[in-house]
């Protein structure tokens, strides 16, 4: 382990220089050609031109220049106390001698091995603004068979480049992949799920399983349910077998289409196909002003109330004020507002209270707490007779403990407590309950890379903590519109970050919620899709609600991509989703102070 405060050692090779009559006097024999020909370069994808292929990155993703060899290398930037490293397990054979060998460039950017069975090495570079070749030699231990080389920079120093990396020498016993599965085949099939399974396969450790050529999922078993699916859409599986050697070729293919819902159209939630929902300031003014409940244009299909926020971050207990006369001297009366909520709903709008916002800091850290957000949550839905809940927690409302590692079997009370709470609150209500979340991308899409603090401890505890609450209830979820604003660059699909500013962003966001995504970066633990009519899209409605506004363009490019699959520019979708239900925006009441161009480009587009 390196130490920030400890200066490596310079360390000189010895060279010694033997002629072959020096070699005979001693009597020594020079490497004949076939001990020459027994050492190879063991690394995998070394060279990064298949991506990421073969190698686990805590923050890395493959660049097309700058590179040293080829058409790819790796690029990885350190954040917080993460080092990006990137490392691969390859096979070796006992008390024998290896050269590792790559080209970095950066500052402090080390190559090293682990697992060597006798002495542990690396090596480094501390400034190179040029590609720089880094060497060194180990000699694993007489049982060791594996062995990790690895790739890293150092906190808080920036973007290093790696390339060209490889470890010669003798190869180890790594057997042979096993054998294609044979009699895949579909069971049940319901409007969300399709189960598979297939005949065994001598040898082999795990399968890992495909829908439309992406894998989605590894098991130890020989049948599977694949969920998460749209309704009424064909879909392609196939299945390989997996041991310590690798992975097998695919196997045949077989299609199955999933059944209509019996509610398409609308869903149990009575929202329309495609729907526009817009937060209310409700309980204070900004910049915006004021907007009354009865002003609100038919347009807004769900209008949430900004918001419920807690006596104290750990009590549960939520209380809903409207905005003081002295704030908005043009807020309406209780009675009015009331009044106006049902005349609302009367013509099919929905009306939530929203918990949390920026302010608004929760966390349900105890069983006490979680009852008590339950009551006073119920309490403000009876009192204003709302439909539902938005849960737009943000901050440090959300984190996973240092042993949380599991999104689908989360332990850590806030995350356990929050969806206990949700489900008590769903089943008093019943299956008109409309729930609805605002998560932000660093909650959401952020855990394709980071979840929790991470295998080796250090990172946020934030990333990605909304994925265990949101896939807990996924069968209760209305709606998810993740903010797709003030958010920092995310890597998507494609291995590549995408920033805010245009289409580009929100496609890339909403293509990860529609087609399911790795978390941390592990292709054996996905994270399901969720169903079209679940998922709209955050914006801000203005260039004064929030970094990210785009243009109605711009707007308008990102739909006609997850819907019709065009103007997709220069990400490719996995799919086409005109069952998309939407957008959100931060606000309506922005949305007012800008002329409504948000609330008209919506109309124009869904008519």
């Amino acid at each position: 382990m390196e130490r920030a405060s400890a200066r490596p050692l310079t360390r000189r090779p010895l060279v010694t220089l033997l002629t072959a009559a020096a070699l005979a006097a001693s009597g020594l024999t020079a490497l004949t050609s076939a001990a020459r020909a027994a050492d190879a370069d063991l690394a995998r994808n070394g060279g990064f031109e298949s991506a990421l292929d073969g190698w686990t990155c805590t923050a890395g993703t493959t660049v097309t220049s700058p590179v040293h060899g080829g058409t790819a290398a790796l690029k990885a930037t350190p954040a917080g106390a993460d080092n990006a490293r990137c490392a691969q397990t390859v096979s070796v054979k006992p008390d024998s001698q290896y050269t590792l060998s790559g080209y970095v460039q950066g500052t402090y950017v080390y190559l090293g091995a682990s697992g060597t069975g006798t002495t542990d090495v690396s090596t480094w570079a501390q400034s190179a603004p040029d590609w720089k070749q880094l060497t060194t030699t180990f000699r694993t231990g007489p049982s060791t068979t594996k062995v990790t080389i690895y790739t890293h920079g150092w906190y808080g120093t920036g973007a290093y480049h790696a390339d060209d990396i490889s470890l010669t020498g003798p190869g180890g016993e790594t057997g042979q992949p096993p054998a294609v599965p044979g009699g895949l085949k579909t069971g049940s099939v319901t409007s969300s799920s399709v189960a598979l399974s297939w005949s065994p396969v001598p040898g082999a450790t795990g399968y890992a399983v495909y829908r439309d050529g992406t894998r989605v999922s590894t098991v130890t078993g020989t049948s599977t349910t694949v969920s998460g699916l749209t309704p009424s859409t064909a879909y392609s599986f196939q299945v390989t077998a997996v041991n310590d050697a690798g992975e097998s070729a695919r196997s045949a293919t077989v299609t199955a289409t999933t059944a209509q819902r019996p509610d398409d159209g609308g869903g149990s939630s009575g929202l329309p196909a495609h729907a526009l929902v817009g937060y209310l300031h409700a309980s204070f003014a900004n910049g915006s002003g004021y907007t009354r409940m009865a002003d609100v244009p038919d347009s807004w299909d769900v209008i949430d109330l900004a918001f419920g926020e807690p006596t104290s971050v750990t009590s549960g207990d939520i209380r809903f004020e409207r905005c003081p006369v002295t704030e908005c001297p043009n807020v309406e009366g209780d009675a009015e507002f009331k009044a106006a909520i049902k005349a609302k709903q009367a013509v099919g709008k929905k009306v939530l209270i929203s918990i949390g916002g920026q302010n608004g800091q929760v966390q349900l850290t105890t069983a006490a707490a979680r009852d008590t957000f339950v009551s006073s949550v119920s309490a403000i839905i009876d009192e204003y007779g709302l439909d539902g809940l938005d849960i737009d927690f943000e901050g440090h409302s959300l984190s996973l403990n240092a042993d949380d590692t599991d999104f689908k079997n989360p332990k850590t009370p806030v995350v356990v407590n929050l969806i206990s709470a949700v489900k008590t609150l769903k089943a008093k209500y019943g299956e008109r309950f409309v729930l609805t979340m605002a998560p932000e991308t660093f909650f959401v899409q952020l855990g394709h890379q980071y979840y929790g603090t991470g295998k080796w401890g250090g990172q946020d505890p934030r990333a990605g903590a909304y994925l265990p609450v949101i896939h807990a209830l996924r069968d209760d979820l209305t709606l998810l519109h993740v903010q797709d604003y003030n958010s920092g660059p995310i890597m998507g699909l494609d291995n590549q970050y995408h920033s805010m500013g245009g289409a580009d962003f929100h496609i890339a966001m909403t293509d990860m919620l529609l087609t399911g995504f790795p978390v941390a970066g592990d292709a054996g633990n996905v994270f399901p899709p969720l169903r079209p009519d679940q998922v709209a899209i955050g914006m801000p409605a203005s260039t004064q609600a929030g970094n990210g506004h785009v243009s109605p363009a711009e707007v308008t490019k990102t739909l006609n991509c997850l819907t019709k699959k065009t103007d997709c520019g220069s990400y490719a979708t996995h799919g086409t989703w005109p069952a998309l239900r939407g957008l959100m925006t931060w606000s309506i009441n922005w949305d007012r102070y800008a002329n409504w161009e948000f609330q008209k480009n919506f109309d124009a587009y869904f008519g």
